[in-house]
């Protein structure tokens, strides 16, 4: 069975009812969309309507910049991003659409920038991230809504037997 490859300019998205048409029926196949230099831009796999499999965007050089995969119309698995020297931008784990699991996001140079633990949605445990000279500047843990550790901010204060001391000037 050949693959219906049909442009997303022919497709029509009922937001009543969430699902993707092409003349008159709930469109199963891929959309695809070109820049004007003629290379893709992106595809995006679809079934009775919703998206079902890959979802990918490509810069207009030919590059990937991002991946994602799709069940039921659904972010499930590992989404990624890169940047345009094809360096990893992001990567992120859905389960039925909800972010789940660690996710990560980099400077275009290659260095960490972010890594954050997600359950269902929302911080749980520990959340990191660093300036571009590798220096961290957010390093806390959330839980239960709830956050306790270093946000945003240098360390001004010593603790010593958990009583906050001044520091001398």
């Amino acid at each position: 069975m050949s693959e219906v490859l049909i442009l997303k300019s022919k497709l029509v998205f009922k937001q009543n009812i969430g699902l993707v048409y092409y003349q008159d029926k709930p469109f199963s196949g891929v959309s695809v969309l070109y820049y004007p230099n003629g290379k893709k831009a992106e595809t995006v796999d679809y079934i009775n309507g919703e998206k079902e499999g890959a979802f990918k965007k490509w810069f207009q050089d030919g590059l990937l910049s991002f991946e994602a995969f799709y069940s039921k119309g659904k972010l499930n698995g590992i989404s990624r991003s890169w940047w345009s020297n094809s360096n990893l931008r992001s990567e992120s784990i859905f389960v039925n659409g909800i972010a789940n699991g660690i996710q990560k996001q980099w400077y275009v140079s290659g260095e960490k920038f972010k890594q954050m633990t997600i359950v269902n949605g929302k911080e749980e445990g520990m959340q990191q991230a660093w300036r571009r000279n590798g220096k961290i500047y957010n390093n806390y843990e959330a839980k239960n809504g709830r956050i306790f550790g270093l946000k945003r901010a240098n360390l001004c204060f010593q603790l010593e037997e958990e009583i906050v001391q001044d520091e001398k000037i």
